[in-house]
């Protein structure tokens, strides 16, 4: 099982829901970086469930303990590793799914590859719990690319049928994104977060859940950062997003909307501004040939529906081998769009500091 991010810094994920804690580990963190601590928390704090009716009511601290890699509070270059304990667990919740898997869920598939061996509890290894750990580290990641002149943030574009308004690809400003990576369940339109937020409160109340999608943006990533085929940036991007449970999706850019457009309507044609060159679109959200020109990042992230859902479905019994029925019990988010924003941005932080780490010294 490999739980690894990147190649050149990479990122190690560990644990599981249930477990007595779970960590993270990034080794060949750049030394001598100044590191703020409630700059991390105002990341955890983002992420941490029970914040809202839109989240899981389940009541974690969330806070970081670091064990190795800083000292005064900056990287010393040695392996940068943190824990974060768990310490409200509800594991006889899940003794119902013990031999019945949750559709749409990975009991069955880990229940196989792992011989049955897999820890079900919270789920296990496979649950959103470890983005904690990931949001911790890439919360440093984002202040040592922010010290190099490049910000990361994002919104939730979309739940369910309520959509908030797209960034513009061509003019985002730090200053926007700076806003919006502090807050929670981050949107651009307030009207648009107040239907959002309708539509996961009819699901919740219906003992279903529902599905979104994410836009990030990246702005001062300068031209030439990653490399074409295997370690272009949207391989390693994409890499890094699919840690993060219920990512089903991502895009750079226009996407999918490419297979609908000529060459003269998807070009990015170029014009120099001073001595930088620029693109009067943005189409391909920053990236050609695996490889930043410059432009704004632009990523979009699909997450479906989490699929501990407290109505009743079919499912299977891996002990009679018979067809059953089962009614989840416990705590889970009707939507896990809005916490999982600031994981994706993270994963996309770490991918990143990875990619710069390998063509520059930082």
């Amino acid at each position: 099982m490999s739980s690894v991010i990147g190649s050149h810094i990479k990122t190690t994920v560990f644990g599981e829901s249930h477990g007595p804690a779970i960590g993270a580990v990034m080794d060949a963190p750049p030394a001598g970086y100044k590191i703020d601590f409630e700059q991390i928390l105002t990341q955890m704090h983002r992420r941490a469930p029970g914040k809202d009716p839109t989240a899981t009511s389940r009541n974690e601290a969330d806070t970081p303990e670091f064990l190795s890699g800083l000292k005064d509070g900056i990287t010393t270059g040695a392996p940068l590793a943190a824990i974060i304990r768990n310490s409200d667990q509800r594991s006889k919740n899940y003794d119902n799914i013990a031999f019945r898997p949750r559709p749409s869920h990975a009991d069955f598939a880990a229940s196989v590859r792992f011989g049955g061996f897999n820890d079900i509890r919270g789920g296990g290894n496979f649950s959103g719990r470890l983005t904690a750990p990931l949001t911790a580290l890439g919360a440093v990641a984002r202040q040592i690319l922010s010290a190099n002149g490049i910000t990361v943030g994002g919104h939730v574009l979309g739940v369910g049928h309520s959509f908030d308004m797209p960034f513009d690809p061509v003019n985002i400003k730090a200053d926007e994104l700076n806003k919006l990576n502090k807050e929670y369940f981050s949107c651009i339109s307030s009207d648009a977060k107040e239907a959002m937020t309708k539509e996961i409160a009819e699901a919740k109340q219906n003992g279903d859940s529902i599905g979104g999608e994410v836009e990030i943006a990246v702005v001062g990533l300068p031209a030439g950062i990653g490399s074409p085929t295997a370690r272009g940036i949207e391989n390693v991007v994409s890499s890094a997003v699919f840690t993060v449970p219920a990512v089903k999706g991502i895009e750079f850019g226009d996407g999918f909307g490419f297979t609908s457009m000529k060459g003269s309507e998807a070009n990015d044609q170029m014009y120099y501004d001073g001595d930088t060159v620029k693109c009067r679109t943005n189409h391909n959200g920053g990236i050609t040939g695996g490889i930043s020109n410059g432009m704004p990042l632009i990523i979009r992230v699909a997450l479906k529906p989490t699929p501990s859902i407290a109505l009743e479905q079919e499912t299977v019994n891996l002990s009679t081998k018979q067809n059953d029925k089962l009614t989840i019990e416990g705590r889970h988010d009707p939507c896990i769009v809005p916490r999982a924003l600031p994981a994706i941005e993270a994963a996309v932080a770490l991918a990143l500091l990875d990619l710069i780490g390998e063509v520059t010294k930082l």
